[in-house]
């Protein structure tokens, strides 16, 4: 019976470069936070035309040509001084994917890190919040501000002169009311700012509405924002619209919310094309959706960016992909930068991969951290290695911890091993517990291994529950394990399909012992295929052995190979030689000794004597009584006699009769009659048939020598 799949444990090797390395760090609060939704507040015709007037030369600080279109995203200023436009974009980074599942057998969590196939694009963005500025902004206004050049001294006067001069204006001109309100609501003085942009609001200013909705929205009043946003909007304030979208998509009016995304993103406005996008693509309609992320990339926005890689990387469009990410991993975009190292990876640019996972570690990423510890290891830095998956298991990637635990595994330290397997489990990946089986069953800890591997296996680890069925088959217990056998094989184990086999023909039912062979040999198993082959060879279906062994063969099977080169020499067809030869040395360097044996006799055949006698001697050392007789031959011939009888007394203390009985020959020839008298009988006893009977006709010569 063939042997269970998926029985043993197994640990990978391990790791990378350390030079110029900082340590992994949460992305700064101000980063996390353009997770929300972003505020525009607006300014008019005639306030843009007075704020650029009274700026002057120097302009204000956090300002610049595009602040005149309105303050942008209140969720940060951008590299040149000025507002973004608003990004109601989720800029944090993608939520942690499923680890991937290592073969039964392996410690889970050692294999390479393929997996970001499966990261999303993040959680789905969450309420609206108004935010001010960053943290270098706060502390230059602060209540002792700290003026570091004489432009901006002289850019602050000229603010305080503007501001006056709209307090003086404000009760009379509702366009300095909405001005003056706008200013205080960028310092955060709510209170006063809103009687201005209430007064502004009430004569009908568009810019008033929506900024008096922005304040509105940052005090909680969220229905009455959007009131005020709905009429900004309706008098053509694409920042209105795009709030007022994404108010109504929050409160599950998809239609409402779409309309009001499509005006904003129509009017140009960068964080509408965003929002609009990806709703678009929550309602699964990829293509418009492609077409308003590029509109929001194409205008820098880099989570729309980001996004516009990832859905061209769902439709197998890597290289078209790669430009969008990389321009989103430019601005900072951790989970970019993240898939930008796994696709240059893939193509072999291993160390522009490694500078594109250390910054979205350093982003605060720390599937990154693993990724980057991957390849490292595969590299040969185990050491560097294992410091990127410490950094992300801390930050509570289940994948790299269980790295971590193969890799002390593999250093012969089980208790570290043991720690990080249970941290990768506290983290909430159960290979962790399939490990943690998989370690206590290598060390003879046979009832706590059963315990984590069924814990695994009740949470659905698939080469767990073929493990656990494994260890019940063993002691005997087959009802137990066949159900978790058929669990694995549904989970689609192809190790437990194989173990169903076997379990169904120890049971003589050979139609559904067949039935899973079947289905792990069309899952890649080569010894499924190699059963399926023996059966139809069996039945003298050769056309089909000969296509089910040439499976299991090019799978890895050198028991294939060598019944595939049998097969097909008997069909003593000139057009298979080459494949003959082919798979008979296929399965002679994989160590098959009939194969070697094979190979040595062809060559010895065909006058190649050293060929024969170097296959001849690597299965004689491998335990082969037949290659050790054959060689016993090969050296008699070539005039080496006394190596020829170690090699014919190996084989006949195996059991080879042929070569007993010429040991008995060569003793009676020398006049040792007792010694020849003893390996004719060892002869006679071991067979086959004709030496048997040779071995007794000298049997009956020596006793007539001895008698007389």
């Amino acid at each position: 019976m063939s042997m269970i799949s998926g029985a043993g444990p197994g640990v990978e090797r391990d790791d990378p470069q350390r030079a110029g390395r900082l340590p992994l760090q949460r992305a700064r609060a101000a980063q996390a936070d353009e997770a929300d939704p972003d505020v525009t507040i607006e300014m008019g015709p005639a306030e843009k035309a007075e704020y650029a007037a009274a700026l002057g030369e120097f302009g204000v600080p956090g300002t610049g040509s595009d602040a005149l279109g309105g303050y942008g995203s209140v969720g940060g200023y951008d590299s040149v001084g000025g507002y973004e436009e608003p990004e109601y974009a989720d800029e944090s980074e993608p939520g942690p994917g499923a680890a991937p599942v290592a073969a039964s057998g392996r410690f889970a969590g050692a294999e390479r890190f393929d997996r970001p196939d499966h990261l999303d694009a993040g959680p789905r963005p969450g309420p609206a919040r108004l935010e001010d500025e960053t943290e270098e902004e706060a502390d230059q206004e602060s209540d002792a501000p700290r003026f570091r050049t004489f432009e901006s001294a002289l850019a602050a006067r000229e603010q305080a002169e503007l501001e006056a001069r709209c307090r003086a204006a404000a009760e009379e001109d509702p366009e300095a009311a909405s001005l003056l309100g706008s200013l205080l609501l960028r310092r955060g003085d709510l209170d006063e700012a809103e009687i201005h942009l209430r007064r502004a609001a009430a004569a009908g200013l568009r810019a008033g509405a929506n900024n008096l909705g922005v304040l509105l929205h940052q005090r909680g009043h969220r229905d009455e924002a959007a009131e005020w946003w709905r009429e900004a909007a309706v008098a053509g304030s694409a920042p209105a619209a795009h709030a007022l979208g994404l108010h109504l998509r929050d409160r599950g009016d998809e239609p409402g919310a779409e309309y009001w995304l499509r005006q904003a993103a129509e009017q140009g406005h960068t964080g509408g094309a965003y929002a609009y996008a990806d709703l678009l693509e929550h309602q699964r309609d990829g293509a418009h959706a492609e077409q308003w992320f590029r509109a929001a990339a194409d205008a820098g926005h880099r989570e729309g960016a980001y996004r516009l890689g990832r859905l061209l990387e769902a439709r197998g469009e890597a290289a078209e992909a790669e430009p969008w990410l990389r321009q989103a991993a430019a601005r900072g975009h951790a989970g970019a930068a993240l898939r930008l190292g796994v696709q240059l990876e893939r193509s072999g640019e291993r160390e522009e991969a490694a500078r594109w996972y250390r910054q979205s570690a350093q982003g605060g990423e720390p599937r990154a951290a693993c990724a980057l510890g991957f390849l490292l290891r595969d590299g040969g830095d185990e050491v560097g290695a294992a410091d990127w998956w410490r950094e992300a298991a801390d930050a509570g990637d289940g994948n790299a911890a269980n790295a971590l635990g193969a890799l002390h595994a593999a250093w012969g330290e089980p208790g570290m091993a043991e720690q990080w397997y249970r941290t990768a489990l506290a983290a909430g990946d159960h290979n962790g517990a399939f490990n943690l089986g998989l370690l206590c069953a290598a060390e003879g800890r046979e009832a706590q291994a059963e315990q984590w591997y069924r814990q695994a296996a009740y949470a659905g680890h698939r080469d767990a529950s073929n493990a656990l069925a494994v260890m019940l088959f063993q002691r005997g217990d087959t009802p137990g394990a066949e159900p978790w056998f058929s669990k694995a094989a549904e989970a689609g184990s192809v190790d437990a399909a194989f173990n169903l086999g076997i379990l169904y023909a120890g049971r003589g039912d050979q139609h559904d012992a067949q039935e899973w062979y079947a289905r792990a040999a069309a899952g890649g198993h080569a010894e499924a295929a190699l059963q399926l082959a023996v059966a139809k060879e069996r039945r003298g279906d050769l056309t089909s052995a000969a296509v089910r062994y040439r499976q299991a063969a090019e799978g890895g099977s050198a028991e294939a190979a060598f019944r595939l080169a049998v097969l097909l020499e008997r069909a003593a067809e000139d057009r298979f030689e080459g494949e003959v030869e082919r798979w008979y040395a296929a399965a002679a360097e994989a160590g098959h000794n009939r194969a070697q044996v094979r190979v040595g006799v062809r060559a010895a055949e065909r006058g190649d004597t050293g060929t024969a006698e170097h296959w001849y001697r690597r299965a004689a050392e491998g335990g082969s009584r037949s290659a050790a007789f054959n060689l016993g031959l090969l050296l008699a011939r070539e005039g080496s006699e006394a190596e020829a009888m170690l090699w014919y007394t190996r084989a006949a203390d195996t059991g080879h009769g042929r070569a007993a009985l010429r040991l008995g020959l060569i003793a009676a020839r020398r006049g040792d009659l007792v010694q020849a008298r003893a390996w004719c009988t060892r002869a006679a006893e071991d067979g086959p048939q004709d030496v048997s009977e040779r071995a007794a006709r000298l049997l009956e010569a020596l006793r007539a020598d001895l008698s007389a």
